[in-house]
């Protein structure tokens, strides 16, 4: 494999010049390669074909694509201006089903044209720059709190277990579930790191060791089916895994094979903690029987770098998600602090 060069800062989400520019994370840790989004329709290929990924990242991926759709129709008169904007919003909204920041970010975007509307087409378009760099820089903010609020749980010497990519390659910058496993190493914590792989994606293989590796964290890459192992012989102190949705009685929703981490974790009474900022629940539904589960191309299962590696034929399901129950999980460490069961309760609290 080719060595990859290390980059200082990782910067997965930029926007400058009326462009936006997303570190192409189909092509890590291979090439460090940038991905340009010129136009809002570049922008939801970008969110559908994973270029980026990862829950805070898409939000703030797409307000930017907000940005790009208006500046697109700034010649158009307002009534066509609005119009337009808004079944761009619907692109953007529809561009992958089941991460809540997404919807959450293009709703924001939506309020803000609507209580703008009485302004010029210039203006609403300079309001709607201003709250993409909003959302950008809040969610850099938040996930340093959530870093903060986690390290808490983490034990001197502690070997932490962690399940696909929740670092800055997945927000705007330093992580959700990686972030608090930044904040330990930086404050001098002696931690290593167990980063599962992630089939089908190996979003943990190329993203997490990618990241660990730039920041010299202390770690080894496990294929998923090693964690259980591990977990039973008394190797794992904590897991740490992030969230795509969370249902208001705190089942949440997050890369497949998290579900069954949770388990295994339960049995063993290993402390498993979500990290997710708030705009990650979804407080309109009840339970993670609501969530919509995204289920993807059969190629992610049989083909590995374009190559072929099951049968011709075969047939395959491929859901990107699971839902991991409540009762699972020791607590969900968000921006606010840590929230603990009774978690309908607590997570109203947060509203």
């Amino acid at each position: 494999m080719k060595e990859v060069k290390i980059i200082k800062a990782i910067k997965a989400i930029e926007f400058k010049n009326d462009i936006l520019y997303l570190i192409d994370q189909r092509k890590i840790p291979i090439t460090y390669e940038i991905f340009e989004c010129k136009t809002y329709k570049e922008v939801e290929f970008a969110i559908k074909d994973m270029i980026v990924r990862g829950a805070p990242a898409i939000g703030a991926t797409a307000a930017y694509g907000v940005v790009l759709a208006a500046k697109e129709f700034l010649n158009d008169n307002k009534e066509s201006f609005i119009e337009k904007t808004e079944e761009a919003l619907e692109v953007l909204n529809n561009s992958r089903p089941t991460a809540v920041n997404l919807m959450w970010a293009i709703k924001r975007m939506r309020n803000l044209i609507e209580e703008n509307k009485e302004l010029s087409v210039n203006e609403i378009y300079e309001k709607i720059k201003i709250e993409a760099d909003n959302i950008f820089n809040e969610d850099i903010e938040t996930n340093k709190k959530m870093g903060k609020h986690g390290n808490q749980v983490i034990p001197e010497k502690a070997t932490i277990l962690t399940h696909c990519n929740t670092g800055a390659l997945a927000t705007a910058g330093f992580g959700t579930a990686l972030g608090v496993v930044r904040e330990a190493f930086y404050g001098g914590k002696d931690i290593f790191v167990y980063a599962d792989e992630t089939r089908p994606r190996l979003q943990g293989g190329r993203l997490t060791a990618w990241e660990l590796k730039q920041e010299g964290i202390p770690s080894k890459l496990i294929a998923d089916n090693v964690a259980a192992t591990l977990i039973r012989d008394g190797k794992i102190d904590v897991i740490l895994v992030g969230a795509d949705r969370i249902a208001l009685n705190g089942d949440t929703a997050n890369k497949i094979g998290t579900f069954m981490l949770s388990v295994v974790a339960k049995a063993y009474n290993v402390p498993f903690y979500v990290v997710a900022p708030t705009t990650t629940i979804d407080f309109d539904i009840e339970t993670g029987e609501e969530i919509e589960i995204e289920e993807r191309g059969s190629e992610e299962v049989t083909h590995i770098e374009n190559i072929r590696i099951a049968p011709e034929g075969m047939e395959v399901f491929n859901p990107a998600f699971d839902v991991t129950p409540s009762e699972n999980i020791t607590g969900i460490i968000t921006e606010k602090g840590i929230v603990r069961a009774p978690y309908k309760e607590n997570i109203l609290k947060l509203k």
